[in-house]
């Protein structure tokens, strides 16, 4: 499968460059251990139902509809992102890359822009790229609090990008769904032995190698 009709590349992180995904779940569970074994399933199984959304859509829900208490007030929501960003920012940096990730990134950097559109909160997004020494390779690394059609959206204006020249690999539906309103091509990382959350006539890979061909 050749990248070579490609203008630019757009990249979801946890699960497309790196393999985090189950670090977010435990995270989320942990970060609600203290309510007890129901309430922690239920935020781990929605946060895996979810993947791609802003964890503060998620830590909202969870408050008024799990937990069923008056909303967060912006302390409480900083409180819980700290805490939440303490359990998984080492973690994330220290995990492994889907295989094929790290080599397509440095392969392509060289002959096309490549960006980054995820649910991560962007300061702390930034700080893993950095880490995992990705930075140089990123014309730009875009995260939350803005939603990712927007940020797709903000990369093809900034960049005087077309869209139909443009590929998103994701993970998630709304990474699909999110290039679909941008007009932007998809294509889908299912990891092996993970349900495939796509409909039937997108294109998936068990991870990014076979692009590297």
């Amino acid at each position: 499968m050749s990248t070579a009709a490609w203008q630019a590349i757009i990249f979801d992180f946890d699960g497309v460059v790196v393999e985090s995904g189950e670090i977010k779940t435990q995270a989320f569970g942990d970060l609600y251990r203290g309510y007890g074994e129901t309430v922690m399933a239920a935020v781990m199984q929605y946060h895996s139902l979810h993947g791609g959304m802003s964890r503060y859509h998620k830590f909202r829900y969870f408050q008024e509809h799990l937990l069923e208490k008056s909303p967060l007030t912006p302390d409480e929501e900083q409180e819980l992102d700290r805490r939440f960003s303490e359990l998984v920012v080492e973690a994330v940096i220290a995990s492994d890359a889907v295989p094929g990730a790290t080599e397509l990134i440095r392969k392509e950097a060289k002959r096309i822009p490549l960006f980054v559109a995820s649910g991560t909160p962007e300061a702390e997004l930034n700080t893993i790229v950095i880490r995992r020494g990705l930075a140089s390779y990123f014309t730009a690394v875009c995260g939350s609090p803005t939603p990712k059609q927007k940020l797709i959206a903000d990369i093809l204006s900034s960049h005087a990008l077309l869209p139909e020249r443009v590929l998103m690999i994701g993970d998630a539906l709304i990474d699909y769904q999110s290039a679909q309103l941008n007009n932007v091509a998809f294509l889908g990382r299912v990891r092996p032995g993970d349900k495939n959350p796509f409909p039937a006539h997108v294109d998936i890979l068990p991870d990014l190698s076979p692009l590297l061909t």
